[in-house]
């Protein structure tokens, strides 16, 4: 077989030797705190966030680090006198991989590190089109596919932040009445780093050239698992919000609370195959060999192994 077939941009490193790589430091964060950033259906606990999360931790910081230096090596090549920006990450995946998750301990664990004290998290939720909006373009069904979005906006916010504006506002996206709030907002004010966290970020420019949002990205981080693997997590995930959130009657999914649990799997079910699956074969899933790092998941939720990009 020719050497080329065995080719990747990717070097794979299995999780007992990227746990080595873990720093000897003390672990910043307390079992509560893990808690409290654990997503619905996440198995996350102080194991996998010492094995896992850490070492990325570190490795983004130095990422960081290192993009600090070359921008002031460069400044002084050019003989100009001008501030870094903020480093920005992106982070991908599919509804119910646990990317929110890895975001918010990315957030918590990079602004520990001496060199990146000031980190900020935002989500592509807040790009969404208003319902409103959704229903006179016949995209409600398609809500979280690329064509939802406003992604003029999205790119104009992550560009301002790039260019190293002092404050930059995003659009507040309410999960409890799943839409956008029209009176709030998220500020972001010069980071260390950003994070944005959203199913498409990863991906290409909508028409084949220009600028796409991924193309501002200094670090990328895509969270992989099996499809069949997601979509039991997704089912979990959804009987589990019937019982706690969906009971709120401001819920905007407050009509399934009453399901009964055979009703509700195949509810779930249904939208997971109608929608969240197509979304992740078609849109999603593509992008993740444009990342600079994949975490690949197990079936118990658990990453199995890391892929890093060859530099």
């Amino acid at each position: 077989m020719p050497d080329h077939a065995h080719s990747t941009p990717f070097v794979e490193i299995d999780r007992a030797d990227w746990a080595e790589l873990a720093p000897t430091t003390e672990l910043p964060l307390t079992p509560t705190e893990i808690v409290e950033m654990r997503g619905i259906g996440d198995r996350l606990d102080l194991r996998e966030v010492t094995e896992v999360y850490l070492p990325l931790s570190k490795l983004i910081s130095l990422y960081a680090v290192g993009a600090k230096q070359l921008h002031n090596d460069t400044s002084r090549f050019l003989h100009r006198d001008s501030e870094s920006t903020p480093f920005v990450i992106g982070v991908a995946g599919s509804v119910a991989v646990g990317k929110s998750t890895s975001a918010r301990l990315l957030r918590e664990l990079l602004s520990r590190w001496e060199d990146t004290p000031r980190v900020e998290l935002i989500t592509t939720d807040g790009f969404l089109l208003p319902n409103a909006e959704l229903e006179r373009r016949g995209l409600m069904q398609r809500k979280g596919f690329p064509e939802s979005y406003d992604r003029r906006a999205l790119l104009r916010f992550v560009t301002k932040v790039k260019s190293g504006a002092e404050e930059v506002r995003a659009p507040f996206y309410s999960h409890l009445s799943y839409d956008i709030v029209t009176d709030a907002e998220v500020v972001v004010r010069r980071p260390d780093i950003l994070i944005v966290e959203g199913l498409n970020v990863l991906q290409p420019p909508s028409n084949g050239h220009g600028l796409a949002v991924s193309d501002l990205f200094d670090f990328t981080v895509y969270v992989d698992a099996r499809t069949t693997d997601i979509a039991t997590w997704y089912v979990d995930r959804f009987l589990t919000l019937q019982e706690g959130a969906f009971a709120n009657p401001q819920s905007y999914f407050h009509r399934f609370a009453s399901l009964t649990r055979e009703e509700a799997i195949s509810t779930a079910t249904g939208i997971w195959k109608s929608i969240n699956e197509p979304n992740l074969r078609e849109n999603v899933l593509p992008t993740r060999s444009r990342a600079d790092l994949v975490l690949r998941k197990s079936a118990d939720h658990t990453v199995s192994s890391v892929l890093l990009r060859k530099l």
